[in-house]
């Protein structure tokens, strides 16, 4: 009865998310004469294999594509490529390029992962004032990860000034979006809510 189950939930999910072929070929008429929301969803078909073969080398094609014309998606999803090195040879210093393009159009993803790279020193020398920067401006979005990470940054004076009032502000947001993390360090700060 469960590989029943499963088996239809496989083909409702895929019949779902499925791509017809008519309209990867509209995709790829409309990518082929520039247009770059087209370019980023016949990389997003490709990404995926969702009515084509999938193939990384054709996303990352179709992508550039549409973040040479600033796509901010498009731009996120060859950070991404970059980081992990899907389609192409992994290099930090490019993931950091494409997600600051990103960043700079306000996707709060890749604010988040800028934050991550330079609290870490991915592909950027570590520098704990431009995590601070970049998570600040994914919070004020309302990614939960990125307040979470702000609050903690408050708490140790990790490129900040210590701050507990702001700290627990950050985490609490974090944390009423269901942040594991935020409430697991309220608690351990012995915050209420």
């Amino acid at each position: 009865m469960k590989k029943i189950f499963l088996f239809v939930l496989l083909l409702f999910v895929s019949s779902v998310f499925a791509v017809p072929p008519a309209e990867v070929a509209a995709y790829r008429k409309a990518a082929e004469q520039g247009d770059a929301k087209a370019q980023f969803n016949l990389g997003q078909c490709y990404y995926f294999g969702k009515g084509v073969q999938k193939d990384l080398i054709q996303a990352v094609f179709w992508w550039r594509k549409a973040a040479d014309q600033g796509d901010a998606k498009a731009q996120y999803n060859l950070g991404v490529c970059y980081y992990f090195g899907n389609g192409v040879q992994k290099d930090l210093t490019q993931a950091v390029f494409w997600w600051r393009k990103a960043a700079d159009q306000g996707h709060a993803q890749a604010q988040y992962n800028l934050g991550q790279c330079y609290r870490i020193g991915n592909g950027v020398q570590k520098d704990l004032t431009q995590a601070v920067f970049w998570y600040r401006k994914a919070a004020d979005q309302g990614h939960a990860k990125a307040q979470c990470n702000l609050g903690v940054c408050y708490y140790l004076g990790y490129g900040v000034q210590k701050d507990l009032t702001q700290a627990v502000f950050w985490l609490r947001k974090a944390a009423d979006q269901g942040d594991a993390q935020a409430q697991e360090t309220l608690k351990i700060l012995n915050v209420s809510k």
